[in-house]
């Protein structure tokens, strides 16, 4: 039975794909992205988090932290448990709704993930994956109904500094999975003083007009929601400070594809 390294379940989420969806967070990533929203998904092992500033110091940290101050991240799940968790919230789906794996790397767990694709499909649940599409998995990708995939950063050496790898396997990854016909949603997460550059953005747009089965482009404003993690998991990394409405407005005019998109379908046909 494969099982998987999950780092947690996530209902009602309304922010990973469209409609309601189940986030299943998987462990393990290859990159290593200075601001990560989810520190706890790169390590590919359990880990334990702790947030001093809860403890209580009942001295009882060996039967189990009642306070919330040490929590562990990682625990193995085989699809069919997955599922458990997943039918729980079906009739929420309604139409667009379903299942989005996410991580951490789904492509770095590809015969758990391609497992749990299949149960959903087999349910007649949506899938989704969020990926950095550093690696490919043709047979995965087949699978899912859209594919959500960050580009950070345009320029080779600013993505090396602040990711640990090059971009140019995740771009033509990219060109890969569109001429599979895979629906895909690109976003780009703004961080002031690494992208936030018209330049940046307007080659990301000159990119994503040569995709023919892009459904959508987004920028989100970095939110510093993954520094506290970090810092209870004992990771030094530098802070960053959220864009400012105004920054936002002006680089989505740089990232308007308007007239440029093959469509606005969320799902395979």
């Amino acid at each position: 039975m494969i099982k998987g390294l999950v780092a947690d379940i996530e209902r009602f989420s309304t922010h990973d794909g469209p409609g309601i969806r189940t986030v299943v967070f998987l462990k393990g990533c290859p990159l290593r992205c200075a601001w990560c929203h989810n520190p706890e998904c790169i390590s590919y092992e359990p880990q334990e988090l702790f947030y001093p500033e809860r403890c209580i110091g009942c001295g009882k940290c060996a039967e189990g932290c009642y306070s919330g101050a040490r929590v562990m991240c990682g625990r193995e799940m085989c699809a069919e448990e997955v599922m458990e968790e997943v039918l729980r919230d079906r009739a929420y789906y309604g139409q667009i709704g379903g299942v989005t794996v996410s991580g951490g790397e789904p492509l770095a767990q590809p015969a758990f993930t391609r497992e749990l694709i299949e149960a959903c499909r087999r349910e007649g649940i949506s899938v989704a994956i969020e990926s950095s599409m550093i690696r490919y998995d043709e047979e995965l990708l087949s699978g899912i109904d859209l594919l959500m995939a960050d580009i950070k950063v345009m320029d080779d050496g600013l993505h090396r500094t602040y990711t640990g790898v090059s971009n140019r396997r995740i771009l033509e990854n990219l060109r890969r999975a569109d001429a599979l016909g895979v629906p895909m949603l690109i976003r780009t997460p703004i961080i002031p003083g690494v992208n936030d550059t018209q330049k940046n953005i307007a080659e990301t747009a000159d990119f994503l007009r040569t995709l023919r089965h892009l459904r959508g482009y987004e920028l989100l404003p970095y939110h510093p929601l993954g520094q506290s993690k970090a810092e209870a998991l004992g990771l030094c990394r530098p802070a960053f400070s959220v864009p400012t409405k105004e920054k936002m407005e002006e680089l989505r005019t740089y990232a308007d594809l308007q007239g440029s998109l093959g469509g606005n379908a969320p799902h395979k046909n």
